[in-house]
């Protein structure tokens, strides 16, 4: 069975510094654009715009913490994405089973 694949959230998951907070995330249960700033080579501002970014593919929620936001991966989503990594590798290797086998045949 073969699962779409969401542009939007790949080409959310493919900037690197957005996979390292998803990565921070994840070990932390949570964080704000505060915490994740501190562990990243970018301002706190970046650190808003790629959370931005994440939210609107639905790869993270927020919600009020005082004076800022708190995040947390939004697990169902993160499962999607690698659902549709899967079916993307599974399609990509019988790709690759019938170009060597039409190699071999000749």
């Amino acid at each position: 069975m073969s699962t779409a694949v969401d542009d939007d959230l790949w080409s959310a998951i493919g900037d690197p510094t957005r996979r390292r907070m998803i990565d921070l995330l994840l070990a932390d249960g949570q964080g704000t654009a505060t915490t994740l700033s501190a562990h990243l080579p970018v301002t706190r501002q970046a650190v808003t715009k790629h959370l931005a970014v994440l939210d609107r593919v639905g790869l993270v929620r927020s919600a009020p913490a005082g004076r800022e936001k708190r995040y947390r991966v939004d697990e169902a989503q993160l499962a999607r994405a690698v659902a549709q990594l899967n079916s993307v590798g599974e399609m990509w290797d019988a790709r690759l089973r019938r170009v060597k086998s039409l190699a071999e045949a000749i």
